[in-house]
């Protein structure tokens, strides 16, 4: 499994899309999730749906989309359609968080992770079961260790705002990027071994 996060990209529409694009083509991912409150992401995706297949890119119009163009066509060209409309559906990968207070939890790697825009949000309830606190509000990347639990920023858009998770070899890889798409910093994502305290009594 391999994540991708993308910082919040108010006016930054097209280094947003760029970032995007990097992720997926070039790092791999399995998923790509947006951490703004914005939902520009969305918009990136639109244009990239509706460049594939026309103005009508939702799942609700594929079969009208079919019937408009496949019903007289050849099979070269009903080929293409398919093709297409393959290359829409793997747009699939890219998601945005739901809301500025609503949260997300996932497991990666076989951790509990919450992924929200601004980590005052975060309750008890969230934090207790959590190895990785993944937020997007923060001007810079963060990669921090908390006692036991990680705090993990892509941080915003122009300042970075691209991170990768990846989960090979069942560890845990946080990753951060420039702007111009280098490693900036990598980190292993391991805690502390919990402390077992024992105690003895007089024989």
């Amino acid at each position: 499994m391999r994540l991708g996060l993308l910082g919040p990209a108010p006016d930054h529409q097209e280094a947003l899309a760029s970032a995007a694009r990097f992720l997926w083509r070039e790092q791999g991912a399995d998923r790509v999730v947006y951490l703004g409150s914005d939902r520009i992401l969305d918009a990136v995706v639109g244009v990239w749906a509706r460049e594939l297949v026309g103005p009508r890119a939702d799942d609700f119009s594929v079969m009208a989309r079919a019937t408009e163009q496949c019903i007289n066509a050849e099979p070269q060209e009903i080929d293409a359609f398919l093709g297409r409309e393959k290359e829409r559906t793997k747009l699939r990968v890219f998601e945005s968080l739901p809301g500025e207070t609503t949260r997300s939890v996932d497991l990666i790697g076989g951790k509990v992770a919450v992924m929200l825009y601004d980590k005052a949000y975060l309750e008890e309830d969230d934090i207790l079961p959590a190895t990785l606190l993944i937020y997007g509000k923060s001007r810079r990347p963060l990669i921090k260790l908390v006692g036991r639990r990680w705090f993990l920023s892509p941080g915003s858009f122009p300042h970075h705002g691209v991170m990768m998770i990846d989960d090979a070899d069942e560890r845990l890889q946080a990753t951060t990027f420039d702007r111009d798409f280098k490693q900036s910093e990598s980190q292993q994502l391991t805690a502390p071994r919990a402390l077992r305290m024992r105690a003895t009594g007089d024989e």
